[in-house]
């Protein structure tokens, strides 16, 4: 992927400074003013430690879910998974929308509905297809999927085996432009304010915490585009 450096910011800032060359050589635009520092806004507040428990980027073992001896997500259930977290992650936050979007227990019930009528859970469910893929090194398949709560924003999850049980190792709720793996990389593509750019969060798993970690944040070029065109190419989810 193509990052915009940013000495490109530096070098025009140190052609502002300098002046401007013509044939004569460099001459001064004059008092470009004084320079200022930062200024620290609301320095004497700060927002308070999660509780214990409270915190999407801890490893968490799923509730609910029987123990996976193989260590592998293959021929797990992608929505039994889904459902367990999510309801056990609203029942902890309490409807804050800390662990998981207040909408996305009424989302999940549209998979329940649309079985109860007579057709498949693919059918009007917003969970996306599992997509299986070793994150964490070892050899054994985990679970990447995605839970829709409207026409925009998503709550990504990330489950692996652990200790023979299923446990949650990346929790995200985003914008999903696009969703790439790659050997033990996952990066997460998000829209930002310049239409010509998306920000681009790269995720890499840490044996240590246990989790996937973000690794690096940079911006990737995206073609402008109008409001009937396709949006930035997307990886393989």
């Amino acid at each position: 992927m193509r990052h915009r450096p940013a000495l490109a910011a530096l070098s025009a800032l140190l052609a502002a400074t300098a002046g401007c060359a013509d044939i004569e050589g460099l001459q001064s635009d004059g008092d470009l003013g004084e320079a200022h520092a930062p200024l620290t806004l609301w320095k004497g507040l700060r927002p308070s430690p999660p509780p214990p428990g409270d915190d999407p980027g801890v490893p968490a073992a799923v509730p609910g879910l029987p123990a996976v001896p193989s260590g592998s997500m293959r021929g797990v259930d992608p929505l039994a998974v889904v459902r367990a977290d999510i309801t056990a992650a609203a029942r902890r936050d309490g409807g804050t929308g800390r662990l998981v979007d207040p909408r996305a227990l009424r989302r999940l019930a549209l998979c329940t509905q649309a079985v109860d009528s007579g057709g498949k859970a693919g059918a009007g469910c917003p969970v996306r297809p599992a997509v299986l893929h070793d994150l964490t090194g070892d050899g054994k398949e985990d679970l990447i999927t995605a839970l829709d709560l409207d026409g925009r924003l998503s709550e990504l999850r990330v489950y692996s085996v652990r200790n023979g049980r299923i446990t949650r190792v990346l929790s995200r709720r985003a914008v999903l432009e696009g969703v790439e793996v790659a050997a033990e990389h996952l990066a997460v593509r998000e829209p930002t304010s310049d239409r010509g750019l998306v920000a681009v969060s790269d995720y890499v798993w840490d044996p240590d915490a246990g989790t996937m970690e973000l690794a690096q944040l940079s911006l990737d070029d995206c073609p402008e585009r109008g409001q009937d065109s396709e949006p930035c190419p997307q990886g393989e989810i």
